[in-house]
């Protein structure tokens, strides 16, 4: 078989949340070691919580590297679970800025659709990252800000010809930064990385399933 490639990504620190666990998520997702992830190029990529950087570095990652599937992460502080992402809504806070200061005065990310659904693969996720014995949950509401706005254009890029096959997106809740378990929750660091681990084999098993769309025929 032909290694997959998949880009797993993060976010950095934004106002408000001066910790967020994807980073560290992300690099021991990379590093692991496990015979099923040999025939797989896995590409890391932290990005700052920023509009700008978004817009700036989601395309070039797809054209430099053109991965399979996109597998990102990011923080719901006020989530005491793991929740899979069904759909990106086509909002925008207004009201919060993201880590460049910059607060858009525009509501909606692009005209016409209200939202863009990630596909049925969505539960698939959700009961691998269960088998871990983590409570993981389907969401519908991947918030307004930098998570919301990075699934939605994701989602964008799999409807692309030669985009990514398949797109996901976690939302993690928060952890201590030595990995115990933030006050209220159960999960630590450990239980993320083994979640993220069993919702990463899932979705190279479903891309491998499902063919890239075409460059349309010129003629």
């Amino acid at each position: 078989m032909s290694a997959l490639r998949i880009l797993i990504t993060g976010f950095g620190p934004f106002p408000g949340a001066p910790f967020n666990p994807t980073p560290a998520l992300v690099a021991r997702l990379m590093n692991l070691r496990r015979p099923a992830l040999d025939a797989i190029e896995r590409i890391g990529h932290v990005f700052p919580v920023s509009y700008r950087a978004v817009d700036a570095e989601l395309p070039d990652l797809l054209a430099m590297h053109r991965p399979d599937a996109l597998l990102m992460f990011g923080l719901a502080a006020r989530t005491r679970h793991l929740r899979i992402e069904t759909r990106a809504r086509n909002a925008i806070t207004t009201l919060w800025p993201d880590a460049d200061r910059i607060t858009l005065r525009t509501a909606s990310i692009a005209a016409g659709e209200s939202a863009r659904v990630f596909g049925p693969h969505c539960e698939k996720l959700v009961r691998a990252a269960r088998a871990t014995g983590i409570d993981a949950r389907a969401s519908r509401d991947a918030g307004r800000y930098l998570c919301n706005y990075l699934s939605w254009r994701a989602i964008e890029a799999t409807a692309t010809p030669h985009g990514p096959r398949l797109a996901a997106f976690v939302h993690v809740p928060l952890t201590a930064r030595d990995g115990r378990a933030w006050p209220g929750s159960a999960i630590t660091a450990d239980h993320l990385v083994d979640a993220g681990e069993a919702i990463l084999l899932e979705l190279v098993k479903l891309a491998r399933g499902r063919p890239r769309l075409a460059r349309p025929d010129p003629g």
